[in-house]
């Protein structure tokens, strides 16, 4: 199913037809995963039968939904979207912050961004800030809109084709992932439509790619090779929370480490 097929669905009964067609499930294996039976599953998917917010909540668990997406099928529904439940919410996320804040000061002296789904910076280390700045890509929130676009990131980039690429179909597979995600749909289009973008996508990839990709950068003379770990809060079923990654770039060479620990004040 293409991304333009799954943007057509509307309605519950065809949010649940295509989740549940996504995960390659019958209606008997959703149903015994999602404690209902089968014949209402059966009605909840022609429209015969009208969703409690419970069985929601239980498809939603047993198709392995992000937990934007549920709030779509709440929404989709009649239901409002979960509220997170304000006691504990607030320590939660005061948690989240405080441990990514640890993260990003400890990965110095190289660089770690805090970012959501469509790669919008969130927080960044001083190490990022710095890097960012020689790279002359302050003022741009968005990294990927930095690399796609024509300007002084994208002319520091010695592979940006492959790097392109490789981002490009990494945002494909959020939206894949979120079909009811309007915001990253408009930015991959919008990527899409920036000089030599489409070019890159359309070409074939080796027929032998690196074990990792690493990003190329050609700095005041001297290369450096980055290639980066991204985490996320594990088992998360606030939306906002699930936006999380954290990005962390490290060196892929000696020389590229030794730069960096120069770099650093």
């Amino acid at each position: 199913m293409t991304i333009a097929e799954l943007h057509s669905v509307s309605g519950f009964p065809g949010l649940l037809k295509n989740w549940r067609r996504r995960r390659r499930m019958s209606q008997l294996e959703l149903a015994l995963d999602a404690g209902l039976s089968q014949r209402h599953i059966s009605f909840l998917e022609t429209g015969r039968s009208q969703p409690s917010r419970y069985a929601i909540s239980q498809l939603g668990e047993a198709l392995q939904m992000p937990a934007a997406e549920v709030d779509a099928m709440l929404l989709s529904a009649g239901f409002a979207g979960r509220m997170p439940d304000e006691r504990w919410s607030e320590a939660t996320r005061l948690a989240v912050d405080t441990s990514i804040g640890h993260i990003l000061t400890g990965h110095n002296p190289f660089p770690a961004v805090a970012i959501d789904r469509i790669w919008t910076l969130q927080k960044a280390n001083e190490a990022a800030l710095r890097f960012f700045s020689i790279l002359g890509g302050v003022g741009e929130a968005n990294l990927l809109r930095s690399i796609f676009q024509e300007g002084p990131v994208r002319s520091t980039i010695f592979n940006w084709s492959e790097i392109t690429r490789a981002l490009f179909r990494l945002l494909e597979l959020e939206v894949a992932r979120r079909p009811n995600d309007k915001e990253a749909q408009s930015l991959l289009d919008e990527l899409l439509s920036f000089e030599g973008v489409a070019d890159c996508v359309q070409q074939p990839a080796k027929e032998r790619p690196a074990p990792v990709l690493s990003i190329h950068f050609h700095v005041d003379g001297v290369d450096l090779h980055l290639f980066s770990l991204i985490a996320t809060v594990g088992m998360s079923a606030d939306a906002a929370i699930d936006d999380i990654r954290v990005e962390t770039l490290l060196p892929a060479d000696e020389r590229t480490r030794s730069w960096f620990l120069e770099l650093a004040p």
